[in-house]
């Protein structure tokens, strides 16, 4: 049975919001080459909440559930030291290393969505989680060692890994009464507003920097805008195994930017990785049982 049109385009705008995601992570690598992580994450959060505000403005303000304020602020929290942490260990460790790791995200997230949401914990779901983790196993075949800060990097990459699946279950919560614009907003502005002393301890950045920083804005407000319009049609539990096409893109942006060789390992593990994608776009098939006592 193939997917019906609204599942196909929520799917496709899931793997460009992460496209767009990957991307920004490729900058702040980049960035964080020449300023301290906080630093960059304040400049990634200040550019998105300034791009976000306008499109707030041009939308002609939709409106914000004052009921939902709460999880707007938890998840706020929750991107502030998720991003964090992962700035900090895409800054330590190489791009496709660091998602690798992150990729436990997904597997954290059926549990989650079922005890935060009370999902059904798909087995088709969970099936595409193993089978997309068993491709980045066998992606990160041969890496690299990553250098001295590498224990401190992973765990840091870990512990990124457990609170960004904190927000995917609370955006799929959040998405079915709020606009994405709205989404979007404050989950730049409350970042912002938490980050907001850093300012004080750091010498303003250089303007290649701060051109950066906008750029940072830019492809992380349109990564979000995909990813809170496909998550107000998909089951959290499904996006999130949507989140290992991070991994084509990671070896895509490491090539051309840092000139990372992309490894046979790499390809191989995508290819599994697409086969836990198209498990996890299948819709689950009717499988109740005849009615014994039905003529036929």
């Amino acid at each position: 049975m193939l997917p019906s049109p609204r599942s196909t385009t929520a799917l496709l705008q899931c793997v460009a919001g992460i496209g767009a995601l990957t991307a920004m992570d490729a900058l702040v690598k980049w960035l964080a080459q020449s300023n301290a992580v906080e630093v960059v994450t304040l400049g990634r959060y200040a550019s998105g909440a300034a791009i976000a505000l306008m499109v707030w403005q041009i939308q002609r303000r939709p409106s914000i559930g004052v009921g939902t304020m709460k999880l707007h602020f938890l998840r706020g929290f929750l991107i502030t030291i998720t991003a964090l942490s992962f700035f900090y260990a895409i800054d330590n460790l190489p791009l496709a290393e660091a998602l690798t790791i992150a990729f436990v995200a997904p597997l954290l997230v059926p549990p989650l969505a079922r005890l935060v949401l009370h999902e059904r914990m798909r087995r088709q779901a969970l099936l595409a989680g193993l089978i997309g983790f068993a491709g980045v196993l066998i992606s990160v075949q041969g890496a690299p060692d990553g250098g001295d800060a590498r224990m401190l990097a992973v765990a840091a990459a870990l512990f990124a890994a457990v609170t960004y699946a904190a927000t995917a279950v609370l955006l799929r919560s959040l998405a079915a009464t709020n606009g994405a614009t709205a989404i979007t907003l404050l989950g730049s502005l409350i970042p912002l507003l938490l980050l907001s002393p850093v300012a004080l301890l750091h010498p303003l950045p250089d303007s290649t920097s701060l051109v950066g920083f906008a750029a940072l804005g830019l492809i992380g407000n349109i990564g979000m805008q995909l990813l809170a319009r496909a998550y107000a049609s998909l089951e959290a539990q499904m996006g999130a195994v949507m989140e290992f096409t991070a991994l084509p893109w990671a070896a895509l942006f490491g090539f051309f930017i840092f000139g990372d060789a992309v490894r046979v390992q790499t390809w191989a593990g995508a290819a599994v990785i697409l086969v836990a994608v198209l498990i996890a776009a299948r819709p689950e098939a009717d499988l109740k049982p005849a009615d014994p006592q039905s003529s036929p």
